[in-house]
C-alpha cells in the first residue's frame, strides 16, 4: 500500500472553526504535517495550487484559502527538514514554460535527495489567464495536448545530461514548443522526477497512461474504484507500460474514533462544520449559477433551473452537467427528505473511510487487494494535525498486518513507490 498526504486548505474540507486550525501560510504548519507524514513512512507530501483568488459572486471567496504560497518554495524548504519522505508540487501546465519548470524541478530533487515529484495540472479558465502576461487560457481540447508535449520537452532536457555527467545541447520542434540550448542542471538522483496527474476524464486517465507515474484520482465505492483501476490499468499496454507502472491513489478522508459508532458520529460533526448554513448556499449557487441567498439552506431545494454560463462563480471548475446534477440531489433529496444542506452534506463528500482503528485498516487493506487501489492520498480536515490520529492509530496496524511498510526502504521517491528509475533517451 502507498500513502500520501495532502497538506489541506483547498475548497471547503478544511474545518477552519475549530480551535485546533492554525495557519495555512505560516511554515510550522507545512513541517508538521510532513514530518508527522515521513513518521508514518509516507511516500510522499503534496500541495495543490492556486493561481489566482476565486470570486464568487463578485467578492473573494473566503471559504477557500484566498493566501498560498507557490509549491515548489516550500518544498524546497521541506527538503531541509525531512529525510525520506517524497515532495510532490502541483505546478500548472498551461501557464509555465518547459525550461523554466524542468529546471526548477530537477533542482528540488538535487536538493531533495531524488524525492521530486510534479502533478501536472492544465487550465482552460481565462479568469485564471488574466494573471498573465499572454492574458489568454487554451480551448479545453487542448490543454492535454500542449500538456504531453510539455512532460515530453521537460524529460528531454532532464536527459539531456548523461547519467556520468555529461552536458549535451538539447533541441525540441513541436506544435507548442520549439527551444534549444543547454540544460544548467546535472541529471537528478532518480534520473526524473515522478510525474502525478490528476484527474477522471477520458482525457485524463489516456494522459496519465501515456506519462504519468501516479495518477490522483477520487471515486465512492469499492465497485467505481475497481472499474477506474480497471480501465486505467489496461490503457498502459498500449504505451508500452505494464501494470505496475502507474500508481492509481485515489483522494480519501479518514474518520477514526474509539468504535465505529463514535466514529460516525464524530464525521458527522465534521461534515455538518464543513457545510455551515453559509457554505451550503454557496456550494448551491455554484451548481445553479446563480444568487440564492434569498433561500432558506433548511428548506427544500431551489425550484428552478441552473443557468449556464452565468458568471457568477470565477476560478472554480463545475464537475459534471449542472441539470444532471441538480436532478440527482432532487431525487436524493425527495428520497430522504433532505433540506437544502442536508443534500449537499450527503451529494459532496468524498470517498471517506469512518471507524475505529481497525475497521480503517482493514478497509484501506481490502481496497488495496480488491484492486480498487494502489495506495491513498489523505486529505486531512485540520490544518496541520490531521493526519496525528492516523499515523498514530492506523499506520501500526497496517504494518502489523504487512500491509504497509515499518521502514522506507531506499532513499528517493521512485524507491518508496517502486519506480525503476527512467532510461536514459540521451
Amino acid at each position: 500500500m502507498h500513502l500520501a498526504a495532502h497538506f489541506p486548505g483547498v475548497n471547503a474540507t478544511t474545518v477552519w472553526a475549530d480551535p485546533r486550525s492554525r495557519s495555512q501560510i505560516d511554515f510550522s504548519s507545512f513541517t508538521h504535517l510532513a514530518r508527522t507524514a515521513e513518521r508514518g513512512k509516507f511516500d510522499f507530501f503534496f500541495l495543490a495550487e492556486g493561481l489566482r483568488l476565486r470570486e464568487h459572486n463578485g467578492r473573494i471567496h473566503d471559504l477557500d484559502v484566498v493566501g498560498r504560497p507557490e509549491s515548489l518554495t516550500v518544498l524546497n524548504a521541506l527538503a531541509a527538514v525531512t529525510e525520506r519522505l517524497g515532495l510532490a508540487a502541483t505546478v500548472n501546465a498551461t501557464f509555465n514554460e518547459p525550461y523554466e519548470l524542468a529546471r526548477r524541478l530537477a533542482s528540488l530533487d538535487h536538493l531533495s535527495a531524488g524525492r521530486a515529484a510534479w502533478n501536472v495540472v492544465t487550465s482552460s479558465d481565462a479568469f485564471t489567464g488574466e494573471n498573465f502576461r499572454r492574458g489568454g487560457y487554451l480551448d479545453r481540447a487542448d490543454r492535454y495536448t500542449r500538456a504531453a508535449e510539455f512532460v515530453a520537452t521537460a524529460r528531454e532536457l532532464w536527459d539531456s545530461w548523461t547519467p556520468r555527467g555529461e552536458s549535451r545541447p538539447f533541441a525540441h520542434e513541436g506544435e507548442q514548443f520549439t527551444i534549444s540550448g543547454e540544460f544548467t542542471v546535472p541529471r537528478s538522483p532518480q534520473g526524473h522526477p515522478v510525474v502525478i496527474q490528476a484527474g477522471d476524464s477520458g482525457e485524463g486517465r489516456e494522459f496519465a497512461a501515456s506519462a504519468a507515474d501516479i495518477i490522483f484520482t477520487r471515486h465512492g465505492t469499492l465497485e467505481a474504484g475497481r472499474d477506474f483501476y480497471a480501465d486505467v490499468k489496461a490503457r498502459l499496454a498500449a504505451y508500452g507500460r505494464q501494470p505496475d507502472d502507474l500508481k492509481i491513489m485515489p483522494g480519501v478522508t479518514v474518520v477514526t474514533g474509539d468504535t465505529d459508532a463514535e466514529a460516525q458520529e464524530r464525521a458527522y460533526e465534521i461534515r455538518r462544520q464543513q457545510v455551515s448554513p453559509q457554505n451550503a448556499i454557496l456550494a448551491a449557487e455554484q451548481l445553479w449559477g446563480t444568487d440564492l441567498s434569498a433561500y432558506d439552506p433548511d428548506g427544500p431545494l431551489p425550484d428552478i433551473d441552473p443557468v449556464l454560463d452565468s458568471g457568477l462563480v470565477k476560478g472554480r471548475v463545475l464537475h459534471g452537467d449542472p441539470f444532471g446534477v441538480v436532478a440527482r440531489w432532487r431525487a436524493v433529496a425527495e428520497a430522504k427528505g433532505l433540506s437544502l444542506r442536508q443534500t449537499v452534506i450527503e451529494t459532496t463528500t468524498r470517498q471517506s473511510f469512518i471507524g475505529s482503528p481497525r475497521t480503517v485498516a482493514a478497509e484501506l487493506t481490502a481496497f488495496v487487494d480488491e484492486r480498487a487501489a494502489d495506495g491513498f492520498i489523505l486529505v486531512p480536515h485540520l490544518t496541520p494535525g490531521g493526519l496525528d490520529d492516523f499515523v498514530d492509530l492506523v499506520v501500526p496496524l497496517l504494518q502489523e498486518s504487512g500491509a504497509f511498510r515499518s521502514e522506507y526502504s531506499g532513499s528517493t521517491l521512485r524507491s518508496h513507490l517502486g519506480l525503476a528509475e527512467p532510461v536514459w533517451k540521451g
